[in-house]
Order: structure tokens, then sequence, then C-alpha cells
């Protein structure tokens, strides 16, 4: 058995899918969550010890672990990738619709970075973290309210866990990728125009990708990190810290 367990949360959606792939290269074993068990198992076949649960609860982070206890398994590196993208003005945005954007970016990661952190700190064990952010927690972006607040909120999460646990050796970090040509984000760039105007919007022009995220996520995660914590990458081509020219 790999000594090198990995622990993926949102494991069937594009990012989690290619973090799994570039951690099963590195050697690792998966333990995979999702909240629908039907398709996990249609991703991953029998491979990997797969969990259901809604980690958006604080009943669902701690079944997770129940399951990794009962399997006699000590992932030492947590990799949140559970999010969604809920778009809207903020006056015209629903109750529901901005419940479940807190309850999917920040909730989620909040109730399982704290029950992995409980695990590590059981186990007295040194680890590491990752969580997904996004460019929009940086930079004001229309209608990225909702989105907005769950990200920052996430961003605030990643310090203040980094910096209490920094003395167990635990270390918490985060990317901040823009736009990424993923199934959640299938709706803003149906069709040729939308995709042309998405891409532009970056000072490198393009929309990001699933494994290139995945890659950083993975050195965060990896001992080459071992000096890093607290901190949030950016991987959005410019988009949060410098003006493109007006060509």
């Amino acid at each position: 058995m790999s000594e090198k367990v990995a622990l993926i949360t949102g494991a069937t959606g594009g990012l989690g899918q290619a973090l799994a792939n570039v951690l099963i290269n590195e050697g690792y074993q998966l333990i995979l969550t999702s909240r629908d068990a039907a398709r996990l198992s249609a991703v991953y076949g029998n491979k990997h010890l797969q969990i259901q649960a809604d980690c958006a609860t604080v009943e669902g982070a701690k079944h997770i672990f129940s399951e990794i206890n009962a399997h006699k398994v000590i992932p030492t590196v947590f990799a949140h990738c559970v999010g969604n993208i809920k778009l809207g003005a903020l006056h015209r945005m629903t109750e529901a619709d901005f419940n479940e954007c807190m309850q999917a970016n920040l909730f989620s990661a909040f109730h399982t970075l704290a029950a992995f952190i409980s695990h590590l700190k059981t186990a007295k064990l040194a680890g590491s973290a990752v969580l997904v952010s996004s460019a929009a927690a940086q930079i004001g972006t229309p209608n990225h309210e909702a989105i907005s607040a769950a990200k920052s909120g996430l961003e605030g999460l990643v310090r203040g866990a980094a910096a209490t646990y920094a003395s167990n050796n635990i270390r918490v970090n985060a990317v901040a990728p823009g736009l990424l040509d993923t199934p959640a984000a299938a709706s803003l760039i149906a069709s040729d125009a939308s995709r042309e105007m998405a891409a532009r919007q970056y000072p490198i022009v393009g929309i990001g990708n699933a494994p290139d995220v995945a890659r950083l996520m993975a050195w965060l995660l990896s001992e080459q990190a071992a000096r890093v914590t607290g901190q949030i990458w950016s991987i959005d081509g410019g988009f949060s810290s410098i003006r493109p020219m007006i060509k």
C-alpha cells in the first residue's frame, strides 16, 4: 500500500478529476468524495476509496473521516475541489442561490478543513491542504458578488488556519484561477462568441484549463512546497493583478 494518501473532495468535477490524475501519477493512494456515488463509480470504476458525502455540513464532513477511520487509512494531504458558480447582480440574486453559493464554496471548505485538521492532530501528523478560490475574490468583477463573497471568506479561512496550525507543521494554501474550461463553466462559454469574449478579458488571452491548475495544486501539497503556507496562488492570466494594453 502506498504511504502517500490524498483526500480529494469534489472528485467528480473537472478540477477534481484532473488533480486525481496528477496525484495518481505521483504515486498517491486516493480517497475520493462526492455527493453522487453513482458519478464517482462512473468516473473511477472500482478504484480508490470512494465516499458519498455532502461536506457542506458538519455531519457530512465527519462522515468522510468516520469512513476513512473505518478503512484504516491516514490521508496527510487534502485538496478541496467542491464549489459552484452562481453569477448574478446583487439585487437580483435569490436567497436560495446565495445560500447555495455560500454552502458550496465556503461552508464546505470550513467544515472539511476542520475535520481534516482534527484528523491530523489526533494522529499527531504533519500535513498539507489546498483549497480553491477565484480571481473574483481579488478584483471586482460584475455580477460576481456572491461568489466573490464566498471565495473571499475562503481566502481568510486559509490565512487564519495557516497561522493557527503552522506550529503543528500543517500547511494550508489556495489557488485562485480565472475561468476554467470545465463542465461547471460550460454554460458561460457555450457559444463561440461567449468563449471568445471570455478569453479576451484576460491579459494573457485565453481560458484556463484544469490540468494546469491541478499541477499547481499538487506542487503546493508536496514536500517541494514545505516552506509555503497561508498563500493564495493566482493562476488567472494576470486578470487580478495587471491591466492589459488596449489594442
